[in-house]
């Protein structure tokens, strides 16, 4: 059974999921539209009167549901007279052993409305050398504008991912680089003219894509997501062509604490993994001597692999594996 703590799902898209739920199932709305109802029976979820048509927006946002209520529940499984295709091939159900289920750990790879860009999915490869002289996949165009977009049923706050606009953000980016706490950590304080370039280095850098956090569309939080092929992270780990790398900067002080770190490092997580399916590891590494924020990643499944001497500072290598993120992350 669901628990009671959720009332309604918003989603991306502006439309609203409200679930009513007893002893014998639940009824689904969006918005003010009957969407579906279903029943238990041997633990199996039986839905009525749903026809093939429209199977693949009713059983996605029932899937969406049950996992955002239940964030440890594994799998769904379902009673079907009839089942569309086109939803075993895309992943959405899987039809083993005589059952009939959805998966929590395929679902939440599925992009659905949280990916609101172009992605790199499906971006043909081809190996190119860098100046470094390590080989690498020619990257696809960097996105511009919103990115990633969930409600966090935790928080009852929208977080979303933006990239990052120099006109825009500059003046935050800068206040954010002169505060004392981030100064010590990230070491680019500065007046805005060095802000300004700094900013145009990364978004003229393919390797680097800077990213702005959104809390209910207010700016908390600065990112750096860099393929680590090509950065300097490269020769400290053996890393895969298409590992993403990520440098994190919380700069409003109202939005710290580990139940905000929880939100965004899932999202800015998820994020990576939904934006290109080859990725396998997400890695980043503060300064090991940074005892909270690697507390923090390790509470979100990353681990710590080694620590290491990069010419500025000592290191700890911090990796999350596409399949751990998947099968243990709350994506409530």
């Amino acid at each position: 059974m669901t628990s009671d703590r959720l009332s309604h799902l918003p989603l991306p898209d502006g439309r609203r999921l409200a679930a009513h739920i007893d002893a014998d199932g639940l009824a689904l709305r969006l918005d003010e539209r009957p969407l579906l109802r279903a029943r238990w029976i041997e633990q199996r979820l039986q839905p009525l009167e749903l026809s093939l048509a429209e199977q693949a927006e009713a059983l996605w946002l029932l899937a969406y549901w049950m996992f955002a209520s239940e964030p440890q529940r594994q799998s769904l499984a379902l009673s079907l007279e009839q089942v569309d295709p086109a939803l075993l091939d895309s992943g959405l159900l899987i039809a083993e052993s005589g059952e009939l289920r959805i998966e929590r750990a395929l679902f939440w790879q599925l992009p659905g409305p949280f990916l609101r860009n172009a992605s790199h999915a499906g971006y043909p490869q081809q190996m190119v050398m860098h100046a470094s002289g390590r080989r690498h996949p020619r990257r696809g165009p960097k996105p511009v504008g919103e990115v990633y977009r969930r409600f966090d049923a935790n928080l009852g706050a929208w977080i979303s991912l933006r990239t990052l606009d120099i006109e825009l953000d500059l003046e935050r980016f800068n206040r954010w680089q002169n505060s004392a706490r981030v100064a010590a950590f990230w070491q680019e304080e500065g007046d805005l003219d060095k802000h300004r370039r700094y900013l145009q280095e990364l978004l003229d850098d393919p390797r680097v894509l800077p990213l702005i956090g959104c809390f209910d569309d207010q700016p908390f939080a600065y990112y750096e997501a860099y393929w680590a092929k090509e950065d300097r992270i490269a020769p400290f780990y053996a890393a895969d062509d298409y590992d993403r790398g990520i440098h994190m900067l919380v700069g409003e002080e109202s939005h710290r604490g580990p139940h905000k770190v929880a939100s965004w490092l899932n999202a800015l997580t998820h994020y990576l993994f939904l934006d290109e399916p080859r990725t396998q590891r997400v890695v980043a590494e503060p300064r090991a001597d940074n005892a909270r924020m690697i507390g923090h990643m390790q509470a979100q499944g990353y681990h710590q692999d080694k620590e290491f001497n990069f010419p500025h500072k000592r290191a700890a290598l911090m990796i999350q594996s596409r399949e751990v993120f998947f099968e243990r992350c709350n994506l409530a």
